[in-house]
């Protein structure tokens, strides 16, 4: 492992997707400050990449916070110089519009749309006295277009995609590397294997085409591919999904 005086943000560094974010720049070298909603689950992570000579902290975060996000973001770039920012929350939810709630659509913008964007915005305060950095988004199909029961989820991640590319516009002609990542497909997750459970019943499960289903590491494995990119050749916009995906 190569040691980098630079840290990497992983916001929504879930047990999955986040985790594998975090372990692949652990690997290759940098400081991983990950963050969730209960920071107590990240332990296992932490210890993780800890076991393989990594270092890597991990904090309680409730991204829709802003003194929360500030603070977390300024002690990563205490540690290290912050390089890498990934907004990684997801807020998948499915209800018929008649079954929406006020709550439900308001809590669903705030953590998928409204944090991505207190984030990118206290990233980026760190990175342009430096010159350069890196923010990343993950984003779903659910940021291209609506579908039956997503009204709520569709409407923040498409409103986190707009908020990904004014600050690409923005921050690029900077140094600054803004990219959103459109996940189109399920990713093999708890939740989306008890998802497909529910549709299609256990034998589905059992008899899963391993092409189905997205591994969490290869979408670890596409962000580390935009953080190496030239800027001769920067990518805004990628979007990802397994041989098996129709679309």
């Amino acid at each position: 492992m190569t040691s980098r005086h630079a840290s990497v943000a992983v916001i929504g560094a879930g047990d999955f997707i986040g985790a594998e974010i975090a372990k692949k720049f652990a690997g290759e070298g940098f400081t991983v400050f990950a963050g969730r909603r209960q920071g107590e689950k990240l332990i296992p992570l932490i210890e993780s990449i800890e076991a393989t000579g990594g270092k890597a902290f991990g904090r309680s975060l409730d991204a829709r916070k802003e003194d929360e996000i500030t603070a977390f973001l300024k002690e990563a770039d205490d540690h290290a110089p912050l390089e890498v920012c990934i907004f990684n929350i997801g807020a998948n939810v499915n209800f018929p519009l008649l079954e929406t709630t006020e709550r439900v659509f308001r809590k669903v913008w705030e953590m998928a749309c409204y944090s991505g964007f207190l984030a990118s915005r206290e990233a980026a305060r760190l990175m342009l006295p430096r010159g350069k950095g890196n923010i990343f988004f993950t984003g779903a199909t659910a940021s291209r277009r609506g579908g039956i029961g997503y009204a709520a989820f569709a409407s923040a991640k498409f409103g986190l995609r707009a908020v990904a590319e004014a600050t690409a516009r923005e921050l690029g002609p900077q140094n600054i590397h803004v990219a959103h990542l459109i996940i189109d497909s399920g990713v093999n997750t708890e939740w989306v294997r008890n998802r497909l459970k529910e549709r299609e019943g256990q034998a589905a499960l059992d008899n899963l085409d391993p092409d189905r289903l997205m591994p969490p590491s290869s979408v670890a494995e596409t962000y580390w591919q935009l953080y190496q990119q030239p800027r001769s050749a920067w990518t805004f916009e990628a979007e990802i999904r397994p041989f098996g995906e129709k679309w």
